[in-house]
């Protein structure tokens, strides 16, 4: 046989959806793979019931069914401060995934560069190396997951530097950047002529007194910024795979190329069905930030009583958790997995997330139900006996 594409040598699964399935095998209670256990709203259900007797079960339009893309559009501008067009600045995608891929296919050119912060979501890389793009990594220093401005404006100053890829709220850090961090980035666009690609799928999961600001709002951005985010996390519908692109007409223009022959388009009976959702009122938002903020402390007050040192996270349904008095002498993927084997709980070894040699931690989510927080608590309260 010939020789495969060499990028796919240059990649190993994914570590998550590694440890799901190690948790499946076990019985671990899966706070790895950030997905909840409990159901979208009720009246998104109901319409989905509506929607499969009556259709559509079609193609949508390869942009996204108008009414989908208008639903974005009003629920966008109202927290962005920006009046969107949904037919100039609205592209609706198969989750967040598709809409950076499409995305990186549309502004990059082999031999671009990227800026990427340390910790990163894993599919970034991959993405990268599949458009033939350098990641540039800055490091977010741990515990606190600040960074360096003079170290990022030196990966900015690269002349190759095309692009960068910002997540706020962060995954996996739990980091929510303040708006004077998000006008240092922005000032460093505009200086040096960067495109912003954000991903903020998390952009309703911030906890008080943080506030989670975009950054296309801010002046000046709007020309440069290209918004990614999924209905996912705010619907709880990861298994939906709904997501969309917000950007001004001539990037728009190009992500739409992409897009056409990537995908040709979104599920359409699930654009209908989640218009209801994009449709929720202002207290909806609020209702979804209290109960992840309920969920936030049970979790974390929990591994506080067993002894864990971890980061308050700001935002998202992450957080980085010290395993170093656990680990005695095990890398975080040996602890990761004997966690899930001996434990019972399931976690991401937290250097999958780190280009730099940093493997300490250990990433956990707790967008579950109280009774399983409360069981995966009680599970690692024996973790100093059984580890």
């Amino acid at each position: 046989m010939k020789p495969l594409n060499q990028k796919t040598e240059q990649i190993t699964d994914s570590v998550i959806r590694r440890m799901t399935r190690i948790s499946m095998e076990c019985g671990a209670i899966n706070l790895s793979q950030g997905f909840p256990d409990f159901d979208p709203p009720q009246c998104i259900l109901d319409r989905l019931c509506e929607v499969v007797k009556e259709g559509p079960h079609q193609y949508s339009p390869t942009w996204g069914a108008y009414n989908y893309r208008a639903a974005v559009a009003k629920k966008v501008s109202m927290f962005m401060g920006i009046d969107l067009d949904p037919d100039k600045n609205v592209l609706g995608t198969v989750g967040s995934t598709e809409a950076m891929m499409a995305t990186f296919m549309a502004i990059m050119n082999p031999g671009d560069k990227v800026v990427i912060f340390s910790p990163y979501f894993e599919n970034y890389a991959a993405q990268s190396l599949f458009n033939d793009v350098e990641p540039i990594f800055v490091l977010l220093n741990p515990p606190a997951f600040t960074f360096d401005a003079n170290v990022l404006e030196e990966a900015f100053k690269d002349p190759k530097t095309k692009a960068m890829l910002l997540c706020n709220p962060s995954n996996p850090s739990g980091r929510v950047f303040t708006k004077e961090e998000l006008q240092t980035i922005a000032d460093l666009a505009i200086k040096y002529d960067v495109i912003i690609v954000t991903d903020e799928v998390y952009e309703h999961i911030v906890f008080e007194p943080h506030q989670h600001t975009y950054i296309a709002a801010l002046p000046g951005m709007w020309e440069r910024t290209i918004c990614c985010s999924s209905l996912s996390k705010t619907y709880s519908i990861t298994g939906w795979r709904l997501g969309y692109i917000v950007a001004n007409e001539e990037l728009m223009n190009r992500c739409k190329k992409v897009h056409d022959f990537l995908t040709v388009c979104a599920p359409s009976p699930l654009q209908e069905a989640i218009v209801v959702g994009l449709e929720q009122p202002m207290s909806y938002y609020k209702e979804l930030q209290a109960h992840y903020t309920h969920m936030k402390n049970i979790f974390t007050k929990g591994l506080k009583d067993i002894g864990f040192t971890f980061t308050e996270p700001e935002g998202s349904y992450f957080m980085m958790v010290d395993i170093s008095e656990f680990a005695n002498g095990r890398t975080d993927v040996e602890f990761c997995e004997e966690l899930a084997r001996k434990v019972g709980v399931a976690a991401v070894p937290g250097s999958s997330f780190f280009k730099e040699d940093i493997n300490h931690l250990a990433r956990f989510h707790f967008a579950k139900k109280d009774e399983t927080l409360y069981e995966a608590l009680n599970r690692l309260a024996d973790i100093r006996k059984k580890m």
